[in-house]
Order: structure tokens, then sequence, then C-alpha cells
């Protein structure tokens, strides 16, 4: 007898003494088997449905994030998450339904579901708020928002929370259902509002000219005019410090990309200012001494020299 026919014997007879249909096991086994082929494509169909979805709304320019690439973006990261869930789910309970039947199981589970759900008021209220921002699209992936306190970039969405991360790298992870009031600092438009300080002793319309040279020339950039939205508006003279006159002005930016365009407006009016000779306010103190008795040129001086030094 060879020892193949002797194995499979013993497995026979193990079955045997376990009471184990052996045909019953291998057509269990097969169709657990397709069960996770089958998971196993459909995960593969939504993240290549997900894909596409990104593919379709990139418009190839990577300096700017259009709105729509931050919604396609959006909802391609959903689907992954909702679809990884909802396809293990399903795979697991027919894995189970092979075995035993999950009818009565799936029975208890909703009324248990029904008793957990009035102690978990609040995930309910994180899933339905996240579900009505996706729906009125208030922000996408890729947008800086304020919102319960916290600013940063939306890093992902759920439809429980939405992770953020600020200007620190801190990653804040805020539920869906704490929103209250979202300010989005990246959707339709932005704007940049820069004050340059000019000093009392320059002429101010000069200054103010030197300016608006300077933001036409700014606006008629061959890269940076690409990021307004429009002309920069000089509007004049916005306040009075000790020192110095405050010149106001505004530039519309595209979404985004404000912080950037005001950073090098104001490097390029430095060179200017530098270039015209027009000095960056300082702080200054005038001391006014009163001698009385005598204008000896000893006793002025020495006044003079106390003053300085109080």
């Amino acid at each position: 007898m060879s020892l193949q026919t002797v194995s499979n014997d013993v497995f026979h007879r193990f079955l045997l003494f376990m009471s184990i249909d052996g045909n019953l096991v291998l057509r269990n086994f097969f169709r657990v088997l397709g069960i996770w082929v089958l998971a196993w494509f459909g995960l593969r169909v939504v993240w290549l449905t997900a894909h596409r979805i990104e593919v379709s709304v990139d418009d190839g320019d990577d300096s700017v994030t259009t709105l729509r690439e931050k919604r396609g973006r959006t909802i391609s990261q959903l689907l992954r998450s909702v679809g990884r869930v909802v396809i293990v789910t399903i795979a697991i309970l027919l894995t189970f339904n092979v075995f035993i039947n999950i009818a009565p199981i799936l029975a208890g589970a909703g009324i248990l579901g029904l008793a957990i759900s009035f102690g978990a008021q609040s995930l309910v209220r994180d899933i339905i708020s996240g579900f009505f921002i996706l729906l009125e699209n208030q922000f996408a992936v890729g947008d800086v928002i304020e919102v319960a306190g916290k600013s940063g970039v939306v890093e992902k969405m759920t439809l429980r929370v939405v992770v953020l991360r600020d200007l620190e790298g801190t990653m804040h992870v805020v539920p869906n259902g704490e929103m209250k009031v979202v300010s989005n600092k990246t959707r339709g438009w932005s704007r940049a509002v820069v004050d340059i300080s000019v000093p009392f002793t320059e002429d101010v319309d000069r200054a103010l000219a030197v300016v608006r040279d300077e933001a036409a020339q700014f606006s008629t950039d061959r890269i940076w005019g690409l990021q307004l939205d429009g002309p920069i508006e000089v509007l004049g003279v916005e306040s009075m410090t000790d020192n110095a006159v405050v010149v106001r002005t505004l530039l519309k930016t595209q979404p985004g990309s404000q912080w950037n365009v005001a950073r090098e407006f104001r490097r390029r009016l430095v060179i200017r200012f530098s270039r015209e000779s027009i000095e960056s306010p300082f702080q200054q103190r005038r001391v006014h001494v009163t001698i009385k008795g005598g204008a000896e040129g000893e006793a002025i001086a020495t006044a003079a020299s106390a003053g300085a030094a109080g």
C-alpha cells in the first residue's frame, strides 16, 4: 500500500470520526474562496473607478488646483473609504452565511443597532452632517478652511470627520457634527490685503505713484499675473500711526494664491522703495529741552546729554 493511499485513508477516517462530510467541506472552501475573490475584484473596481475620477478632473497644471480637481479628489477619497468598508463587510457576512444561518443574527443586530443609536447620537449627527457637507459642496480636499477654532488644509474627508493640517504641520481631526460655521479661504476667489507704511518725511503722493506703478507692472507679469483675478487696487492712505502713513492695496487672486502673491508683491515693493530712495519708517523720539537762567554752551550740552540719556 502506497503512502498516498494511507494518507487519504487516514484523512477520511478523521472526517468520519468528526462526522464531517468531506464533499461539504470542499464545497464550502470553494464558496468562501469565490466570495473573497469577488471581494478582491470589487475592491479593485472601486480603486480603478476612484483613480479614473482623479484622472478625469486633472487638467495637467500642478501649480493651480481647480475647484473641479478638489471635488474629484474628495469624491474619489470617499469612494475608496466607503467602498472598502461596504465590500469587506458584505464578504464577511457571506462567509459566515456559508457555515451558519445569519438571518437571526442580522435581525438581532438590527435591534441592537437601534438600541445603540440612542446612545450614539453624536455619531449619527456626525454622519448626517458629513452627508450634507458633501451634498452642499461646502469644501473639498485641498481647501484651506477655518472650523471649530482650527484652521488648515483639508487632507481627508469622511462621513464622520475632517482631517486638517495647519501651518505648523499639526494634524487636527474635527468631527463633522462640531462644525457650526465653516470659513473657506480658497473657494471661488481669494484676496490679499497688503498694507505699506510710508514715513511722514516722504512725499505721500510720490509714494502712492510708486506703489501704483509697481502694482501695474505686477499685474501684467508673465508669471504672477496669471495668479491674479483682476488688477491690483491701490486704495490710498488707510490710516496714520505715530511715525508713518499706511497705504492699503487689495490683490484679488485665484483660490489659494493670496499668500504667495502677497509675499512676492511685498518683496518687489521693498526693492522698488530702495531704488526710489523711499525710506522705511522707524521709531523716533523727539525731546524738547527748556533751559532757564542762562544759555551757556556747557549748560546746554549737559542738559541735552541728560535728556538724551533719559
